[in-house]
């Protein structure tokens, strides 16, 4: 038989050698599209600090604010990701994520971030995401209002497009059951503990009496002297925007107060109650309130898992001029 070649003896070599050179591309590519917290170091050094300064303002003047901008960064990054889809108005082209169940009459803040937008456009044209404001944005709300830090990734892209569909279909419910609730965040890979720790959010911040009145005429398992206190501003109809603390202990204090309140039977939203209500999230409920140090850890540690879902990196997506629309 002839021996092979010295080409064709080469050739597996070749072959092995460029199947590695691809392989190592990949992953480099991969590695330079993730988030990183020193993203904007060189582009956009100040950017830090030009919206904490703006979230510090709008806290002052309007503490609920906080809770405004916590909640507009959860609902963005339920729907497609962290991608500032919920910013954008509706178009010829789609339906925006604003007029959708969860968010109508509901979500605020984009006032805010148009104002830092504004600010850091003027810092840094074209260099600093929505999606990355909306989520810097939350991690200052809550420090505002003597909540914990933690250290927000960046490098998030916006959507050129967004899902009303989706908003309607991913966010959780004020009338979500137990079961409900760890299925919606399973779907976005978190566990029914990272659920909990996400729910204690509800230390601040208020609810529409829409979202609670069926809980405090029909709810068997509510305190009822809250309940009682409760129907003076929610009337069973009409009043439908008339607003209650979510947490009546300390509404505009980062804390584990929340908690505590559920071990009262003084949740504002049946979902509220359904974490300590006899089920498998009780244990949870119960180490939080005891332990406001877990919670705050757990909290910002679930935040930035938050952050990190199905951000739009290196070439997807865009940086939007003005947040409310695509460029």
């Amino acid at each position: 038989m002839a021996e092979p070649s010295s080409v064709s003896k080469t050739f597996p070599t070749l072959k092995l050698r460029f199947f590695f050179f691809i392989f190592l591309c990949f992953n480099i590519g991969i590695a330079s599209a993730q988030l990183s917290s020193d993203f904007y170091s060189t582009t956009c050094p100040n950017v830090l600090s030009t919206i904490k300064t703006e979230v510090d303002t709008a806290v002052n003047n309007e503490a609920r604010m906080g809770a405004s901008l916590l909640r507009l960064h959860f609902h963005d990054c339920f729907v497609q990701g962290c991608d500032a889809s919920i910013l954008l108005d509706d178009t010829s082209n789609f339906t925006g994520e604003k007029t959708a169940g969860p968010n109508a009459n509901s979500v605020r803040g984009y006032d805010v971030i148009d104002t830092i937008k504004s600010k850091v456009e003027s810092l840094c044209p074209g260099v600093v995401s929505c999606a990355d404001i909306v989520a810097v944005a939350a991690r200052d709300s809550v420090v505002a209002l003597g909540g914990t830090s933690w250290t927000v990734q960046l490098g998030r892209r916006d959507s050129t497009t967004a899902s009303l569909s989706s908003a309607n279909s991913d966010l959780p419910r004020p009338t979500s059951s137990l079961s409900e609730l760890i299925s919606d965040f399973s779907n976005k890979d978190f566990t029914a503990k990272e659920m909990v720790a996400l729910s204690g959010s509800h230390t601040i911040g208020q609810g529409r009496c829409t979202s609670f009145r069926t809980r405090i005429y029909n709810d068997t398992n509510i305190n009822s002297t809250f309940a009682t206190s409760l129907q003076a501003n929610c009337p069973s109809t009409g009043g439908d925007d008339n607003l209650s603390p979510i947490d009546t202990t300390s509404e505009n204090s980062f804390d584990n107060s929340y908690f505590k309140n559920l071990q009262s039977q003084k949740g504002l939203f049946h979902s509220d109650q359904e974490l300590f209500n006899g089920g498998s999230t009780d244990s949870d409920v119960n180490g939080y309130s005891s332990d406001s140090a877990s919670f705050l850890t757990d909290f910002a540690n679930a935040m930035v898992k938050m952050g990190n879902l199905s951000p739009l990196t290196g070439s997807s997506g865009q940086i939007r001029n003005d947040c409310k629309k695509v460029n």
